[in-house]
């Protein structure tokens, strides 16, 4: 099978993320819960995982990192207890579901006015939309840091800016940049960055967090055991302790720590660069096809690892099928979880099929993706 569907998960792993995840599974016990050997095992696992993902993010506080099972739980903690009822928030028509949904209920329960930032028709903000839409009372803006549809960069450096400048909390997911985008919290002003383990950083599934910016509060969304200070009647306020209730997928945790050793040892901008070189040489290869639309602003060389596009009329679910079983090529169609930026690109009917690339795919598995869009076009 030919996999090009990274932004949904990568498949293909580092062998010592494997590895990791093997020898944890034999040797671990509860991290924070116990002052053996096996404890204590878990215990250093999960906080060199901690120094690691802080330096790959500039999180000045490797305490500050907290442990998820992806990057929806992560920004539903960051939105849910970092965003007060009544506030006024902005995020942008780019938006995953996992940012748009717990917006959308903060605003139907708590009174939460919303503004959202438009895209255009190739999937594009003004960040101008950003400065008319500030208000005095402005407390936060939301936004994703690569679409996952159109692979489109949003400059949260400028945003950043913008919001340090005037005390404004900046939560970013960076579901879809973290691992080939870099990212630096300190320079891009951002202060609260959710990410998921399991696409471009190469972990397992069900690990993710959020990187928190020293002063920046958020309120647990759960309680319960913390391995430390049981009598207390409610979660302890230390980071990261106040929202980790509950065991860690520490398993899974020592895998995404072997990734993230694979991604400083090899570079961000390295694999960047070859991801954002194959998706363009998959792009020039479709983009001359009769039949073929293709979406978002290839204008731009820095990009996600993305490409999205539909054959004539066909539905993308049927596409995506017929790559799957007569080409052996994996893709995702459909609606992507980006309702807003469907409705932006005028595809709510059709979906679109998405062919995303990784460390690990190959110039002959491009090639081989556009000659069997050319078939399917012809």
């Amino acid at each position: 099978m030919i996999y090009l569907d990274n932004a949904a998960t990568t498949i293909h792993k580092p062998q010592a993320v494997i590895d990791a995840v093997t020898e944890a599974l034999t040797s671990m016990g509860n991290a924070s819960r116990g002052a053996h050997d096996g404890a204590l095992h878990a215990s250093r696992i999960v906080y060199d995982t901690r120094c690691k993902a802080a330096r790959l993010f500039g999180c000045s506080r490797p305490d500050h990192v907290v442990f998820t099972c992806n990057s929806t739980e992560a920004l539903n903690i960051a939105i849910q207890g970092a965003i007060c009822p009544g506030s006024h928030v902005i995020t942008t028509d780019l938006e995953h579901n996992s940012v748009l949904r717990p917006l959308y209920r903060m605003q139907e329960e708590h009174g939460v006015r919303l503004d959202i930032m438009p895209a255009d028709r190739q999937g594009r903000l003004d960040l101008q939309d950003l400065e008319r839409m500030l208000r005095p009372d402005t407390a936060a803006v939301v936004c994703t840091h690569a679409s996952n549809l159109t692979g489109e960069i949003v400059d949260v450096g400028h945003i950043g800016k913008i919001t340090r400048e005037k005390g404004i909390l900046l939560i970013v997911d960076a579901s879809q940049s973290a691992g080939s985008i870099p990212i630096d919290m300190e320079e891009m002003g951002i202060d609260i960055l959710c990410f998921t383990g399991h696409k471009g950083l190469m972990g397992p599934q069900g690990t993710g967090g959020m990187c928190i910016r020293e002063g920046v509060e958020i309120h647990p969304l759960k309680e319960g055991g913390s391995g430390v200070q049981s009598y207390r009647h409610r979660q302890p306020q230390e980071y990261p302790t106040r929202l980790e209730a509950g065991t860690l997928n520490a398993h899974g945790l020592a895998g995404l720590g072997a990734a993230l050793d694979f991604i400083l040892e090899t570079g961000v901008e390295t694999i960047g660069e070859k991801e954002q070189s194959l998706a363009r040489r998959f792009y020039e290869g479709v983009a001359g096809i009769e039949g073929v639309k293709i979406y978002g602003d290839f204008t731009e060389t820095h990009r996600g690892p993305v490409v999205a596009l539909n054959i004539r009329d066909y539905d993308s679910s049927e596409v995506s099928d017929v790559l799957s079983q007569e080409y052996e090529i994996a893709t995702r169609p459909g609606a992507h979880c980006a309702p807003r930026m469907h409705q932006a690109l005028g595809t709510v009917n059709q979906g679109a099929v998405r062919f995303s690339f990784s460390w690990f795919n190959t110039e002959e598995e491009a090639d081989t993706a556009v000659r069997a869009v050319r078939e399917l076009a012809e």
